[in-house]
């Protein structure tokens, strides 16, 4: 993977005994729509705030746009749009703080403020504390953007949002901003969102990734395959679980699973079938394994 404009090695972040981050590496390649999932607490939170220089690393590195967000935090923010907290300053309404943020970026599009501003429904005359929780997260978007920013960085950027401006978000983010190749960094737990817009996806859990690949590698080598037969094996090198239901054992194996098939058809098995597995269920097999700390996967 060449050129990545996000990336993190063995980087720890630790609050008293708790490690938020526990050897997290991952890499964002430049142009991509990087789903990154986890369950709440996972750490993702805390990984996003590193890159934008709110939290210092414990341990290892994170680079953002080949720059150190400790050393470098200015630099960072003004080629890069951050939706991490939904506080801006309280007194202010929407108009204003347009008007406050269109001097810090040169590339600021005041026709993609508007745009936004009537698509999602935005009332820009309402002071910010007054908003709602669902038009703060909107009016935060909103200024990220607009800024014109070449990397785009969201945390959980549709709580609160209902589902017709949800949809028109997710649109806004492909036709209006990584369409134009740039670089779109989407921290989640609603994985079919995920799923309509990413090409990358990273899963972390407990602080560490499991899985990094191209969102359509990871759906091609992932399969559930049921079977019966007699002394069927519960482990593999390919085998995530393999679940064992009135002598019908149910496998999911993260790659080769016609070879994974056919090996068990040599074994006497019988296969009743074997089918493809979204985003969500492999999500799910994933986080839910009794062994979450195993190494990460790329399927690069």
């Amino acid at each position: 993977m060449s050129d990545p404009v996000v990336e993190t090695r063995s980087l720890v972040k630790r609050y008293g005994k708790l490690a938020a981050l526990d050897g997290l590496t991952l890499t964002v390649p430049r142009g991509a729509v990087y789903g990154f999932l986890g369950r709440n607490g996972a750490g993702k939170t805390t990984a996003i705030r590193v890159f934008a220089g709110l939290a210092h690393p414990s341990a290892g590195e994170a680079r953002v746009l080949g720059l150190d967000p400790q050393q470098d935090r200015l630099a960072i923010l003004a080629r890069t749009g951050f939706v991490i907290e939904r506080a801006l300053l309280p007194s202010m309404t929407g108009n204003d703080l347009v008007r406050f943020n269109r001097g810090f970026f040169p590339a600021w599009s005041d026709a993609l403020a508007r745009k936004y501003a009537e698509a999602l429904e935005i009332p820009m005359n309402w002071k910010f504390r007054k908003l709602s929780h669902g038009n703060r997260t909107k009016l935060c978007l909103l200024l990220a953007l607009a800024q014109g920013a070449e990397l785009l960085i969201l945390d959980e950027p549709t709580t609160g949002l209902d589902p017709v401006i949800t949809d028109q978000l997710l649109r806004f983010l492909i036709d209006d901003f990584a369409s134009g190749g740039r670089t779109l960094l989407l921290s989640s737990h609603h994985l079919s969102e995920v799923e309509k817009i990413a090409d990358w996806v990273g899963i972390i859990h407990h602080g560490r990734l499991l899985l990094e690949a191209q969102l359509d590698d990871i759906r091609a080598g992932y399969a559930r395959i049921r079977a019966s037969g007699q002394s069927l094996p519960r482990q593999g090198p390919t085998i995530v679980t393999a679940t064992d239901t009135d002598g019908v054992v149910e496998y999911v194996v993260r790659s080769g699973s016609e070879d994974f098939a056919s090996a068990l058809r040599t074994h006497g098995a019988f296969i009743l079938d074997v089918s493809p597995m979204n985003l969500s269920e492999i999500f799910l097999e994933l986080v839910g394994k009794e062994n979450s700390h195993d190494p990460v996967e790329v399927l690069a």
